[in-house]
């Protein structure tokens, strides 16, 4: 899953307004923020496999700090408190903090059965979309659009950067998104490391976005112009 946790963060915006979109895509995303990290400090591993899937070649073989769904509750606590600590806002900490283990949830959908729900001797789950292409690009660009339309409903733009920068950073979204799906098998472990430090820039572009639009009670679309 990809699209589809940025789309649930997109949705999540909408309760409450004060929290960042770039602190939901980052709680969203922790599990895959993180995981490039230990891959290359070799604590986690996948396995380059071509066809291992129908939609990508990737085999994980061991990420139990990452996607086991005791340590995304623990990471979601701990992402809470820190937000709660900063921001001093009770509703806004525990949005954050689900949003860490609804990560899990998304991947048990498309994983193959990889995904353990603590580390160590644990039994692996996942219900494998992975192995039918289109029907995950539905649910993927579905949970985007879903998303995104929710929080162009809640939100508009103050400026172009908030027009049109959400415009870049949904298109910068979706071409990586597409980008993983018909390039060769990356090279290496290494080169997915690396490559996937390339995933906080769209939490960082979300910082940048927000700052420049507001909440609305409006239900135009966030990227009509305004006649006024």
């Amino acid at each position: 899953m990809f699209l589809g946790h940025f789309g649930v963060a997109f949705g999540a915006k909408t309760q409450p307004p004060s929290v960042s979109l770039g602190t939901l895509f980052l709680a969203a995303q922790l599990a895959d923020l993180v995981w490039p990290t230990l891959l290359l400090l070799g604590v986690e591993r996948v396995d380059i496999v071509s066809h291992a899937t129908a939609a990508n070649a990737l085999e994980f073989v061991h990420y139990p700090f990452t996607h086991s769904l005791l340590t995304e509750v623990v990471g979601g606590l701990l992402l809470g408190l820190v937000y709660w600590l900063v921001r001093r806002n009770a509703q806004g900490a525990l949005l954050v903090g689900l949003l860490v283990p609804s990560h899990w949830l998304l991947d048990l959908v498309v994983h193959q059965p990889d995904l353990p729900l603590f580390p160590g001797h644990s039994p692996l789950f996942g219900l494998g979309l992975w192995n039918h292409l289109a029907v995950t690009q539905v649910v993927e660009f579905a949970l985007l659009g879903l998303g995104l339309w929710m929080y162009m409903r809640r939100t508009r733009a103050r400026n172009g950067v908030g027009r049109y920068g959400l415009l870049g950073l949904v298109a910068f979204l979706v071409v990586s998104h597409l980008a993983s799906i018909f390039s060769p098998p990356p090279a290496s472990m290494d080169f997915i490391g690396w490559g996937g430090q390339l995933l906080w820039l769209p939490v960082l572009l979300a910082y940048w976005v927000d700052r420049n639009r507001e909440a609305s009670g409006e239900t135009r679309p966030a990227f009509a112009p305004s006649i006024s």
